[in-house]
């Protein structure tokens, strides 16, 4: 019986481009052996999801999912609690596309990406995320600077990409609060501030791949970060750090490795929203699992154990080199 595979393309991602893709990429596929259809989603709450879910009970044999990283999560959410997971396949069609870049598939050309299809080294099986009764691939994050993924407008993110985190970013750091809160991982414990954490299961954060650089895809552990730091002048210092892979070993971060985290705020009047994916997950208190070689994706596998990345955009490498500078002319101590 020949295999079949289903495209779960968002229409809207990369300025709509995916639509007039889809009479070359459907070939590739079909050259790979799969008998191949297509499915555009709907502004319906989860319908990448309920389309991924509904076509593995089916028993498709791979799904396509063609998007940024929201309709990649998607994806991810409504096959990951099944029994039967198909392999999945990546082409990406969003602003950051974190997962894509961790995986190495082409991130600005989709036939190049759906063409690893026909790779001999092309099937990969990586961890993903459970927290509560949501997945998530790349990185969960709660605190002040993960909030500004909720505010950055789309029409911004499109246009102005990282610069536009950056700006925002900025923007709130005045405003950091941090949380009172106990976090348990594995068999440690903390107790204390939290402005930030991160559970990052990829070495790409926000496109940047420095402050996590030994997260590994594979190997059943999160990379957490805590950041403990809360002055305006220790923030700034520690993003520099983190752009430039100096920050662990910071006194103000926690940085290890963990299977299992929970994360419990002290004080009932402390919110701490969990961002998944770049997409509101819920709020603590909140357990995270890291489920081990999970599910089974298309990638470009040769590439993989290459962590030289250098294709920083002209403009995101001016807004680090900028943002660096600019930190190291700030007094030690907030005034």
């Amino acid at each position: 019986m020949r295999k079949r595979a289903r495209i779960i393309y968002n229409p809207t991602s990369g300025r709509e481009t995916m639509r007039q893709h889809l009479v070359d990429i459907l070939p590739i596929y079909e050259q790979a052996g799969y008998e191949t259809s297509a499915f555009a989603t709907t502004a319906a709450p989860n319908s990448a999801k309920n389309e991924a879910r509904r076509a593995a009970e089916e028993g498709f044999d791979l799904i396509v999912a063609a998007g940024g990283d929201g309709t990649l999560n998607e994806v991810v959410n409504g096959i990951a609690p099944l029994k039967h997971r198909p392999t999945m396949a990546i082409i990406p069609a969003g602003t950051t596309n974190d997962y894509a870049r961790a995986l190495r598939i082409p991130r600005d050309d989709p036939i190049a990406a759906a063409r690893l299809i026909l790779h001999k080294n092309k099937q990969f099986k990586i961890d993903i995320g459970q927290a509560g009764d949501n997945y998530f691939m790349n990185i969960a994050a709660g605190g002040t600077l993960t909030e500004l993924t909720y505010d950055v407008p789309s029409d911004m993110k499109s246009l102005f990409g990282y610069l536009a985190y950056l700006e925002k970013g900025a923007e709130l750091l005045p405003k950091i609060k941090p949380v009172q809160a106990h976090i348990k991982y594995d068999d440690q414990e903390y107790t204390g501030k939290v402005s930030t954490i991160f559970l990052a299961l990829t070495n790409s954060v926000g496109g940047f791949e420095q402050i996590v650089p030994d997260a590994a895809l594979d190997d059943g552990n999160f990379t957490m970060i805590v950041v403990k730091e809360s002055s305006l002048t220790g923030m700034l210092q520690l993003m520099a750090k983190a752009l430039r892979g100096t920050h662990r070993g910071d006194p103000r971060i926690i940085y290890t490795k963990a299977k299992d985290v929970e994360i419990t705020p002290l004080n009932k009047e402390d919110r701490l929203m969990i961002n998944l994916d770049g997409e509101y997950g819920g709020d603590a208190p909140m357990k995270f699992h890291d489920m081990k070689q999970h599910l089974n994706v298309i990638a470009n596998v040769d590439a993989i154990p290459d962590d030289a990345f250098t294709d920083l955009s002209p403009d995101m490498k001016r807004a680090e080199d900028d943002f660096v500078r600019g930190v190291k002319e700030l007094p030690k101590e907030d005034k």
